[in-house]
């Protein structure tokens, strides 16, 4: 884990080839005295992070990014409001490559959508 107690999994499945995963987010995370005092946004990297730290998980696998493209910030993530976090996201493995695509959203819609090619390391 990139930040250390920034997020935890409240669950974790698989359905049709998609993966879900459910997460927390740790509203009084230490990122967010920086990333705004007194208007909370998560980065935009950070949510990106999140998706490559999944799919390590479900490879057991360590992931370097080599490619993002397609990378689309739709909605603020802002954790007072929004501390709960859906992926949903399909890969396919090429080879020592690893294709992903998909999207972050919480209750009130898509947040993120992301396009991203891994190597495994």
């Amino acid at each position: 884990m990139l930040l250390k107690d920034f997020y935890s999994v409240v669950s974790s499945s698989q359905e049709e080839g998609k993966y879900i995963t459910h997460i927390k987010i740790n509203k009084d995370h230490q990122i967010y005295e920086g990333h705004f005092p007194n208007r909370p946004v998560t980065p935009g990297v950070i949510l990106m992070q999140l998706f490559k730290e999944d799919a390590e998980r479900r490879l057991a696998n360590s992931l370097q990014l080599k490619n993002a493209h397609n990378v689309k910030f739709m909605a603020i993530v802002d954790p007072k409001i929004h501390n709960e976090l859906f992926l949903e996201y399909h890969f396919e493995d090429n080879n020592q490559e690893i294709r992903l695509k998909g999207i972050a959203k919480t209750d009130e819609g898509i947040s993120l959508k992301i396009n991203a090619i891994y190597k495994l390391i």
